[in-house]
């Protein structure tokens, strides 16, 4: 089944463009609810970021991250904003509107 990390980053390979999923829901998905600050471990150490979108991953209110990882400050606002995601200018997401049901990401 894989470490862990291989494990996250086969379920965030499943989060479909235009969508987003929490740090939650991939836990979850990944076996253990209470993983939801090893996903965000993992995500920092993306080994591949142009296959493993991390960048449509936010936290449980649907902020996102304000520093992001791959390319600084704003980078995941554009890049989310690229595949048709409304990011509000305090840098909130929709969730009602943009994410993805978790059954999605447990097949």
């Amino acid at each position: 089944m894989g470490t862990v990390f291989e494990r996250i980053y086969e379920i965030v390979k499943k989060i479909p463009e235009g969508r987003v999923a929490t740090y939650g829901q991939i836990a979850f998905a990944a076996g253990n609810p209470r993983w939801a600050r090893a996903v965000g471990y993992a995500l920092h150490v993306n080994p591949d970021p142009a296959t493993i979108k991390c960048h449509r991953v936010v936290n449980r209110e649907g902020r996102i991250s304000p520093a992001f990882a791959f390319g600084g400050e704003n980078m995941q606002r554009q890049l989310l904003l690229s595949e048709g995601v409304a990011v509000s200018e305090d840098g909130f997401v929709d969730l009602k509107k943009y994410l993805v049901d978790t059954f999605l990401l447990t097949q």
